[in-house]
C-alpha cells in the first residue's frame, strides 16, 4: 500500500509542475493516483492546479463514491474517465488528463500521432490514437477512451485534450510533457511541409527497444 501522505504530495507537485508549463490552464485538467486496489486519490473540481494543496485531494472508490474529503468539495467531473482506466488497467497507478494546446491543435487539424515520425515519441509514448469527439465533463469521455486504454498509455481526446497514464505519477506526467513536445515539433514541421514517416525497419527496432525497457 502506498503511503497516502507521500502520494498526496507527489500528486500536488505534479499538478503544479504541469500547470507551470501551461498544460493545465485555470481550473482545467485533472490528476489521480491509485491508493490501493479499491481506492483512488483524485483532485477536486474547479480548483486551479497551480494552487492545489495536499489536503484538498479526495479519496473515492472505484464506483466513484467519496470516502474522504473536505466538505463541499466534489471530485473532478472527469472522474468516470479516470475510473475506467483503473478498472481496465491494474498496472496503472496514475492518470493525468490535460489540455495541452499543441496536442489539441493536432486533433483540430486532423493530424494523427499513430504514424511513426519522431523516434523519441515511438520510444516514450508508443502509438497515440485519437478518440472520437466526446462532450467534456460528461461520461462520453469514459466511453471514448474505452476502446483504446487497454493497449495505449497516451490518448488524444479530439478537440479536447489528452489522457496519459503511468506506473507512477511522475511517469504519467512525463508522458504528457513528451506528448506536448512531440506535438510542437510536428506542428513546426508541417509549417514547412508534411514530414516523412520513419521506415518500417527503423520502427521495428524502436519497438524492440521500447519492449526491452518494459514500456
Amino acid at each position: 500500500m502506498t503511503d497516502p501522505l507521500v502520494l498526496r504530495r507527489e500528486l500536488v507537485e505534479a499538478a503544479r509542475r504541469l500547470d507551470a508549463q501551461g498544460l493545465l490552464p485555470g481550473p482545467s485538467g485533472n490528476l489521480s493516483a491509485r491508493l490501493d486496489a479499491e481506492r483512488v486519490l483524485v483532485v477536486p473540481s474547479a480548483v486551479p492546479k497551480g494552487r492545489l494543496q495536499p489536503e484538498e485531494l479526495l479519496v473515492v472508490n472505484l464506483e466513484g463514491e467519496v470516502l474522504q474529503g473536505i466538505r463541499g468539495y466534489k471530485p473532478t467531473s472527469e472522474l468516470p474517465m479516470h475510473l475506467e482506466v483503473y478498472r481496465r488497467r491494474p498496472d496503472v497507478h496514475a492518470v493525468v488528463h490535460a489540455h495541452p494546446p499543441a496536442s489539441v491543435a493536432l486533433t483540430l487539424a486532423g493530424i494523427s500521432l499513430t504514424e511513426a515520425i519522431l523516434p523519441e515519441a515511438v520510444l516514450l509514448l508508443g502509438e497515440v490514437p485519437t478518440t472520437d469527439y466526446a462532450t467534456p465533463s460528461t461520461p462520453e469521455n469514459q466511453a471514448a477512451i474505452a476502446p483504446w486504454i487497454e493497449k495505449h498509455d497516451v490518448i488524444l481526446l479530439a478537440r479536447h485534450g489528452s489522457l496519459t497514464v503511468g506506473r507512477t505519477i511522475d511517469e504519467a506526467a512525463t508522458r504528457l510533457e513528451v506528448l506536448e513536445h512531440t506535438a510542437k515539433t510536428l506542428l513546426w514541421a508541417y509549417m514547412v511541409r508534411e514530414p516523412s514517416k520513419l521506415p518500417p525497419e527503423a520502427v521495428a527496432k524502436l519497438h524492440a527497444v521500447r519492449e526491452s525497457y518494459g514500456k
